[in-house]
């Protein structure tokens, strides 16, 4: 697939809504999960160094503590901008609550950025794994961090994060699979549903959310 055959971003509700009927034509089994699941909401944030930055502060962290940490790193003079960010000390950053690694991290984004050897919005017009694997050449990017930015800061449309444990248990639960799927086999599952696997991955979060927690008698 070429960066010219993707289809619209995921950005708007009616946007997530044609994606989300092309997505169940092109695989009749999803219906039952969409009714199941009820209303999808679409999921949009900031892009660029900001967005990227954000992604990176959440990084094995609750929803809860990213976004204490990231209210108060949002705060710091020029921390949102990549050349301000270059002059900020690890400790003013570190003060925030950022790790020494999510430090250097976004440091490395920045430089990258403000040497022109990063263009967060051409990669977002890639193809699903060449933009993936740009995106991990920086130290400090992996799979979630490069998906998670993908989908949420850029609406990329044909992302979908296999390596996400509430994912592999809600297509195994709702496609009534023998067996929860690993990451290797739920992103083999996932290219059924190419372009249109960022509305997948939406989906399947709305469906746990609403079957397999409220089973569990987790709050939704």
């Amino acid at each position: 697939m070429t960066a010219k055959s993707l289809p619209d971003r995921l950005d708007a509700p009616k946007t997530l809504e044609r994606h989300l009927r092309s997505l169940v034509h092109r695989d009749p089994r999803l219906r039952a999960v969409a009714r199941a699941a009820g209303p999808v909401a679409i999921r949009k944030t900031e892009a660029g160094f900001a967005g990227l930055a954000r992604v990176i502060c959440g990084q094995q962290l609750s929803t809860q503590s990213a976004a204490a940490i990231w209210s108060r790193f949002a705060l710091i003079e020029g921390a949102l901008d990549p050349l301000a960010y270059l002059g900020l000390t690890e400790q003013v950053v570190r003060a925030s609550g950022f790790s020494l690694g999510k430090f250097q991290t976004v440091r490395v984004i920045a430089e990258a950025i403000a040497e022109g050897r990063l263009d967060l919005a051409g990669i977002a017009t890639l193809p699903s794994a060449e933009a993936v694997s740009t995106l991990r050449t920086h130290k400090g990017i992996g799979p979630w961090t490069a998906e998670i930015y993908l989908m949420f800061c850029e609406g990329h449309p044909d992302v979908f994060p296999a390596g996400d444990l509430a994912l592999q248990k809600a297509v195994g639960h709702g496609l009534g699979m023998d067996e929860t799927p690993n990451a290797k086999a739920l992103a083999a599952r996932a290219e059924a549903w190419s372009p249109h696997r960022h509305a997948a991955a939406l989906l399947f979060w709305r469906y746990y959310a609403m079957v397999l927690r409220k089973q569990s008698g987790v709050p939704v």
